[in-house]
């Protein structure tokens, strides 16, 4: 194994004081690549409090991780940006990983640029695939033009950054044990000089019922719903199932959903246990954000629709008329 090797995940903390799942995700992957590149360390960068840590071991010893940079300080209990890129860079400048790999989230969409402008190397951004070449470089792929092509992006530069949507690799079936190492770092902040500060943190109703990442079930609705109406209803169903509400991309740009719940190859990739499609064709723009789901079930008037070719129950018919029947049955 090449001790110069080295691929660097981030394991960023949720507001809830756990190791987002997109961790786990980018674990898997790392374990393809390392592979592909004749074996690598696959290592950690994680940032929390003192005292907390064993809360997160058991996550990494079965991730297949070798080594976890801990930097332990009070004021790592909320994400600062400036804070967090500073020591992130130093590190990477210490330790030169060949590749770096964020998940993104909002809070990596914010850290990755930082790191990679400051270290003047390059970033693929929201990639929904990654690859070794021939030449045992980092294919990035993500969706360009609008969605209708699909770029492979390689970096010229170390570290090989990309950041990755959550949801697009399946996380390990089995553990991966490994004996990992936790190198635990005290900074020293008495020089740093915090620009911003977070006094507050509010969910709008927006972000309350965007919870697509970890959703089990989600309603989604396309053009075909028609209306803001028809998306109401979507959320009655979607409460009345502890689920959550998506849109395709056509649905957005017509004002009847916002784009933070945009599924698709320019929206959010999601895996959910049931995954029920209203008035949605089937264009496979939409379909590579959803098509992994457990159970999909599309209502469609169309009875020729692509969706239903994906679907494992199909309902030819008007939302209007099935939804309410359906709550009627869920009300029970």
């Amino acid at each position: 194994m090449s001790e110069t090797k080295e691929i660097l995940l981030y394991a960023e903390i949720t507001r809830s004081k756990y190791i987002h799942t997109v961790f786990f995700e980018l674990a898997q992957k790392a374990l393809e690549l390392a592979e592909k590149l004749g074996g690598c360390k696959i290592s950690a960068l994680l940032f929390t409090e003192p005292n907390q840590l064993e809360n997160f071991k058991d996550g990494f010893f079965k991730s297949g991780i070798d080594k976890v940079y801990v930097f332990e300080h009070e004021k790592f209990g909320t994400y600062n940006t400036d804070l967090y890129s500073k020591l992130a860079i130093e590190l990477v400048n210490e330790i030169k990983p060949e590749i770096m790999l964020i998940g993104a989230t909002n809070e990596g969409r914010d850290l990755a640029p930082r790191i990679s402008s400051a270290l003047h190397t390059g970033l693929t951004a929201d990639c929904t695939d990654l690859d070794i070449n021939e030449k045992g470089q980092l294919a990035a792929t993500r969706p360009t033009f609008g969605g209708k092509l699909m770029a492979t992006i390689l970096c010229k530069t170390l570290p090989q950054m990309a950041t990755v949507r959550p949801k697009v690799f399946k996380p390990l079936k089995e553990d991966i044990i490994r004996t990992t190492e936790f190198e635990i770092r005290t900074p020293s902040l008495t020089d740093f000089e915090q620009r911003t500060e977070l006094l507050d943190f509010a969910r709008t109703l927006e972000n309350e019922i965007n919870e697509l990442d970890s959703a089990e079930v989600i309603v989604a609705g396309g053009k075909g719903v028609g209306t803001t109406e028809g998306f109401a209803l979507l959320k009655d169903l979607a409460d009345a199932l502890n689920g959550t509400i998506g849109a395709t991309r056509g649905a957005v740009d017509i004002g009847l959903a916002p784009k933070s719940i945009q599924i698709g190859q320019t929206g959010k990739t999601v895996r959910p246990k049931l995954y029920i499609a209203c008035g949605i064709s089937g264009a496979i723009q939409h379909l590579v954000g959803m098509q992994d789901s457990e159970k999909i079930i599309a209502i469609n008037t169309d009875e020729n629709a692509p969706i239903f070719e994906v679907a494992d129950l199909g309902i030819v018919g008007d939302i209007f008329k099935i939804i309410p029947e359906l709550m009627k049955h869920f009300s029970k």
